[in-house]
């Protein structure tokens, strides 16, 4: 859905790293690359980003409520 706001093993703050790393990985550069570069070095941390799938625009469709 949405990326954390927080890392869920350690608590460090990574939301607003997201986009940035979203855009890098977008314009073709390395996810390894990518993460260094936005201050990510914990294994743990580094997970959530790698692992998160974005799904809010297949979700979004079907939050609307219907008018009958």
């Amino acid at each position: 859905m949405i990326i954390p706001v927080r890392c869920f093993s350690c608590g460090h703050v990574i939301g607003h790293l997201w986009e940035r790393y979203s855009n890098g990985i977008k314009d073709g550069r390395d996810a390894g690359e990518m993460l260094a570069e936005v201050g990510l070095e914990r294994y743990c941390c580094r997970r959530m980003f790698v692992s998160h799938v974005e799904l809010i625009d297949d979700i979004a469709p079907y939050s609307v409520t219907r008018k009958e």
